[in-house]
Order: C-alpha cells, then sequence, then structure tokens
C-alpha cells in the first residue's frame, strides 16, 4: 500500500484493528473484505514487530506514528491501534 492509502480510516479517537504476521518475507498491508492484515519482516522479541506495525500503518494512515497509541494485543497477532486527535 502506498503512503495515505487507509486515509479513510484516520478519523482522531476511531480504532482500528489489525491482524499482524511478523518474520514475513516482504513489509506489506493488505485490505480485504474490510479487514486490515500487517506483514513486517521484524522479528515478534523486545516489541520491535509491534513497532514496525505502527509505523507501517501509521505512513499507510498518512499520519504520524506518535498518534497511533497501542491499545490492545502487544504480545498478540491481533492488535489494535487508537488514532489520537492532534494536541
Amino acid at each position: 500500500m502506498t503512503r495515505g492509502s487507509l486515509a479513510h480510516l484516520a478519523n482522531p479517537g476511531g480504532e482500528i484493528a489489525v491482524r499482524v504476521t511478523p518474520k514475513a518475507s516482504r513489509a506489506r498491508i493488505l485490505e480485504e473484505a474490510g479487514e486490515i492484515r500487517v506483514y513486517v519482516t521484524e522479528a515478534p522479541e523486545d516489541g520491535k514487530a509491534t513497532e514496525a506495525v505502527r509505523k507501517a500503518l501509521a505512513k499507510a494512515l498518512g499520519l504520524a506514528p506518535s498518534r497511533l497509541q497501542l491499545v490492545a494485543g502487544a504480545t498478540a497477532r491481533d492488535k489494535r491501534f487508537r488514532i489520537e486527535s492532534m494536541s
């Protein structure tokens, strides 16, 4: 996906659920049937994969990574991020 390709989902205060695949052969984001799948090349250790997901998702949403707050799934494949409003 390209920068801002998920911009239609970037509503302040909204939440976005994603399914993560760590250690993928290449990083990418797919949106199929209303489900967002994020593939990252990082391993799921020490939060590296979660941080890679946050950065990739922020880029696809057209937001700064600091505006995405992980609210559920720190150690799970299913994660939920909240979009923080600009201060």
